[in-house]
């Protein structure tokens, strides 16, 4: 009985403590890049081009309404085509993309309907230890594929047999 009020003498003040803790709130990073297909491929190439100044943005719609409930400002590419977006708040009950907004890049300014967004997770309550998330890349389209594409596309031919 003794050792269990000794037990209970340190632990409670410990605990009374533990409650006036304040917790940080850490914001979570969103990566991924932007490019050109200029082999109008609908998926990256050895000649893609990443694109600089590309903007894009995170929508995220409420499951309950099925509307869009936050935007994110929008994020700029860097000379590598990738942007990176801070989100101080998760969006659990939410569906989260990266959004394309548009492309500096002339004759590379139409969204890739099959591309043009990426699915993200915007909440840490779900395995992920990381407080980084990297969307799938996000593309335009073209509007006249590269003379050199039809080469590169001869790489992906797959023969009857494969099929």
């Amino acid at each position: 009985m003794a050792k269990l009020l000794l037990l209970l003498a340190v632990l409670l003040p410990a605990l009374a403590a533990a409650r006036h803790v304040t917790t940080t709130r850490r914001s979570l990073t969103v990566s991924g890049r932007a490019y050109c297909d200029n082999c109008q491929a609908g998926f990256e190439t050895p000649v893609t081009q990443y694109i600089q100044g590309a903007k894009v943005k995170i929508e995220c719609t409420s499951r309950k309404t099925n509307r869009v409930s936050w935007t994110s400002e929008e994020a700029t590419t860097d000379s590598t085509g990738t942007y990176h977006i801070k989100v101080d708040e998760e969006y659990p009950d939410h569906t989260c993309d990266v959004v394309l907004v548009s492309s500096p890049v002339a004759g590379c300014s139409k969204a890739d309907p099959a591309r043009d967004r990426a699915r993200v997770i915007l909440f840490r309550n779900n395995g992920m230890v990381s407080d980084d998330r990297v969307a799938n890349n996000v593309g335009f389209m073209s509007d006249e594929p590269l003379a050199a594409c039809a080469q590169v596309m001869q790489q992906y031919q797959l023969a009857d047999e494969d099929v």
